[in-house]
């Protein structure tokens, strides 16, 4: 979203409830992250087999390497498959993964030079369970002016991440923005596809009235703008669209965590806060 959409649009409160229906939408999909059963690090599995994963998984220097027989049921591609492949980290949605073991999708990633085989499961007991998102409705106090500066090269910090290890987080610049009579500066990361900025942020409502941490998009900065100065772009910091990490809607996601000086000292008392409750039936 460029730094003007918000001017443009003429009816704010009904473009976040169609952002927030799509995003409810998008993760209760049967692909979505409420499907994600398990990420297993091949090199926990040095003979190649994952506990109820079918097929034979082995990292080599062009990748991983997948052995499959008839009895495994594995399809590649939408053909079945059998023999050996050669697989590169999948970059494409779980939906459209490459391979498949019924309706269950295998993904293989990479994180830092380490391979690992990603499960999504439709019918996993997250998506049954799922009964919503926790969101605060739109408030245009939480629509803040706000600049990017770049960095003059791009930065790599480390940070604890949901599974307890730490890893690189790739930051390109800072986001700053003023709120409540003081101006707050975020470490931001570049998408190298459409320059969108992404951060992680902590803020007063963390792990209290809000998940631990969570997720802010502000979109495209405006470089094109009369308004860009030395002291950056502009940019929209729309605090109502702040969302969920990954990992509040299944465990084996590894989200970061935010990296130093990524927490608000104030209560973002805004966008996505938690899973709603499932509700008990019986009595």
């Amino acid at each position: 979203m460029s730094a003007d959409a918000h001017d443009i649009d003429p009816d704010p409160d009904l473009a976040w409830k169609q952002w927030h229906e799509h995003r409810v939408a998008a993760v209760s999909a049967p692909y979505g992250p409420l499907a994600l059963i398990g990420t297993h690090w091949l090199a926990d599995y040095p003979e190649g087999r994952i506990p109820a994963v079918p097929g034979r998984w082995r990292t080599t220097g062009a990748g991983v390497t997948l052995t499959a027989v008839a009895e495994d049921g594995i399809s590649l591609d939408g053909e079945p498959f059998t023999g050996d492949a050669v697989l590169a980290a999948d970059e494409s949605r779980p939906s459209h993964s490459r391979i498949a073991a019924g309706d269950v999708r295998l993904v293989v990633i990479r994180r830092e030079g380490e391979w690992a085989v990603r499960v999504f499961d439709p019918a996993s007991e997250a998506r049954a369970a799922f009964a919503g998102i926790e969101a605060t409705p739109y408030d245009p106090a939480f629509v803040l002016p706000g600049h990017f500066q770049p960095y003059a090269q791009d930065r790599t910090v480390q940070v604890e991440n949901a599974d307890g290890r730490a890893r690189g987080l790739g930051l390109g610049g800072e986001l700053s923005f003023d709120f409540d009579g003081a101006t707050h500066r975020l470490q931001v990361a570049v998408d190298e596809d459409d320059g969108s900025l992404w951060a992680v942020i902590g803020d007063a409502t963390g792990g209290r009235s809000s998940y631990r941490f969570r997720f802010l998009r502000p979109g495209v900065p405006a470089w094109g703008s009369r308004g860009t100065q030395a002291g950056g772009a502009p940019v929209v910091v729309d605090l109502n669209r702040v969302q969920l990490p990954p990992c509040a809607f299944a465990d084996h996601f590894i989200c970061p965590f935010p990296p130093p000086g990524n927490t608000l000292p104030f209560e973002v008392t805004a966008g996505e806060r938690r899973l709603k409750a499932a509700l008990a039936t019986g009595i």
